[in-house]
């Protein structure tokens, strides 16, 4: 077995959909980034790729290529559980919590479950998304950003 932990922030920002977990949110900003900046998928992304101790999602889809711009994170996750797949490694279960002030996320959350686990191909017992604020403080507090944190478990 293998754990890993992925970690993402974007800024909030006017002019930009807001995508968590591929749902596209009803919100006044969106989170601005080099692709479509959906920061749970890329949190996922960096736990299944430090699970395989394979670097991070900045070495895999680099910022600077320019075929990521706009990329959609969904394409991205499906090219890392491939690679997980290659490896010889399943999921065993993900856990997620996303930290945003607003908007209220709970509305969203089944469609996301029901997005990644199609995406790893699993069953959506095996992934639970948990969505909190920070009561106001920080830069997700004064909603200037959202941020996911991810565990993985995978296993041959």
């Amino acid at each position: 077995m293998r754990i890993g932990h992925g970690y993402d922030v974007h800024q909030l920002v006017e002019g930009r959909k807001l995508i968590l977990g591929g749902v596209e949110i009803d919100h006044a900003k969106g989170l601005l980034g080099h692709s479509d900046a959906d920061v749970l998928l890329h949190a996922v992304c960096d736990g299944v790729l430090g699970a395989l101790g394979v670097g991070d999602i900045g070495k895999h889809f680099p910022d600077t290529d320019q075929a990521y711009a706009g990329a959609d994170s969904r394409v991205l996750l499906r090219h890392v559980v491939t690679l997980m797949h290659k490896a010889g490694f399943n999921l065993g279960n993900l856990d997620v919590t996303i930290a945003a002030q607003m908007p209220k996320l709970a509305p969203y959350l089944s469609k996301m479950k029901t997005n990644i686990a199609a995406d790893f191909k699993c069953h959506e017992s095996q992934i639970n998304i948990k969505a909190t604020t920070t009561e106001r403080l920080g830069f997700v507090g004064r909603e200037e950003g959202i941020e996911a944190h991810a565990v993985v478990l995978l296993s041959k």
